[in-house]
């Protein structure tokens, strides 16, 4: 049994693995102070990982929560860091000296069966891995570190009390049919498996067409997760799933006013949208899959990457 250094069983032991092998942990285990994440997200690759660096950036947290960004590309072991893979933005891991992201996880545990994923929300003081699950690291990093914030970065509440039913809904459809949706279409082993993805997730970007007619944000007329976790899959659409994933009823620049313009307004105006998208990785990123691109060939286009308001 896994131990931290206080003597108790860490949340890599204690908590059952789910079966995409990403770990199920509470918020309070978290050490507020100590947190740090050594491989939070190989920067803007998977649009999973890019949720925590969105919202990181939001809460003004750059000083409380380290990042080491890892390579787009991925290899038999998986991520791997920047000295292993030297690509552009990639970093080396400061903590360990750590090859790849696998070796963070036999770190936590060593007899770790699970996935290897990103993000990694680790721990320096207890040496161990607090979460790995994008959707509880965001409402963590939402809440967890109010008391050392700046007053405005504080009272930013991106899942606030009055609205936690409409988001919860809506994160529900828009996960299953447009986040996930993506990738099942893009990962499909058969005609049918195919359109049994791609088929629903239009019909949902239809959907979010209609609630985003002359607003800025999903839900009410604030900012929530709800936009956070909708943005990272739509960034992604036109210069990744669009073409890899065979999404391609429809692209968003040309199919969708009412997103392109929400998507253009977070982009553009909002810092912490802009400065975590880096075009290079999720480009590479998703071109660079053996299976569905076996010459790795990655596209120019679209052009430009983002159109302008």
């Amino acid at each position: 049994m896994l131990q931290s250094s206080r003597g108790k069983q860490t949340d890599l032991s204690r908590d059952k693995h789910r079966r995409s092998g990403t770990l199920l942990r509470k918020e309070a285990s978290l050490n507020r102070r100590k947190a740090v994440i050594t491989s939070m997200c190989h920067m803007d690759v998977v649009a999973w990982a890019t949720r925590t660096l969105i919202v990181r950036k939001l809460k003004g947290l750059e000083d409380v929560i380290d990042v080491t960004v890892v390579s787009p590309r991925t290899s038999p072991d998986g991520w791997a860091f920047g000295d292993v893979d030297p690509f552009p933005g990639a970093d080396a891991d400061p903590l360990y000296g750590a090859q790849h992201i696998k070796d963070i996880y036999f770190r936590a545990d060593p007899n770790f069966r699970g996935r290897f994923t990103v993000p990694v929300l680790w721990d320096k003081k207890t040496e161990t891995i607090v979460n790995n699950e994008s959707s509880e690291i965001i409402r963590i990093f939402n809440t967890a570190f109010n008391g050392i914030l700046s007053k405005d970065k504080g009272s930013l509440d991106l899942y606030p009390t009055d609205l936690r039913a409409q988001i919860d809904e809506l994160n529900e459809w828009v996960y299953e049919t447009v986040n996930n949706g993506v990738y099942r279409a893009g990962f499909a082993a058969s005609q049918q498996a195919y359109e049994a993805a791609v088929y629903p997730l239009f019909e949902s970007l239809d959907r979010l067409e209609k609630i985003l007619q002359s607003k800025d944000y999903l839900v009410g007329d604030r900012l929530t997760e709800a936009d956070v976790r909708l943005f990272v899959t739509i960034i992604r659409f036109d210069v990744a799933y669009h073409g890899i994933f065979k999404c391609n009823i429809r692209d968003i620049r040309n199919g969708y006013p009412a997103i392109h313009l929400w998507l253009r307004k977070l982009y553009w105006n909002i810092p912490a949208f802009k400065e975590t998208c880096k075009f290079d990785h999720i480009k590479v990123g998703y071109y660079a899959h053996d299976f569905i691109n076996p010459a790795k060939i990655v596209p120019v286009g679209p052009l430009p990457n983002i159109l302008p308001l």
